[in-house]
């Protein structure tokens, strides 16, 4: 596991500092301006979908799955971020509690 994450970490360091070395020219590309701009997201995504659907065992579909669709619906809802993450909370406790798992 530590040297993935220190893989990982050299990764991240070279690629920032590759962005100080390039000329501004390459970095001002659209494609590479639309790229900067989706990859938090594409990664933020990644982490969601990997910490809510898999487990030690593998593959799971438990609680925090039933927490992260209540918060797609108070997301769709337009509810403020407290609420959001609170409905994600309580419905993964109710169901927890409940024995699901």
């Amino acid at each position: 596991m530590w040297p993935a994450v220190l893989v990982a970490s050299a990764l991240a360091f070279l690629t920032k500092w590759a962005g100080h070395l390039l000329p501004e020219a390459v970095l001002d590309r659209p494609l590479v301006r639309r790229s900067a701009a989706l990859l938090p997201i594409a990664l933020l995504a990644a982490l969601t979908a990997v910490q809510t659907c898999w487990s030690p065992t593998g593959f799971t579909l438990d609680a925090r799955a039933a927490g992260v669709g209540a918060a797609v619906v108070a997301l769709l809802l337009r509810a403020p971020f407290l609420v959001v993450v609170l409905s994600a909370a309580a419905t993964a406790a109710i169901l927890r509690a409940l024995g699901w798992g």
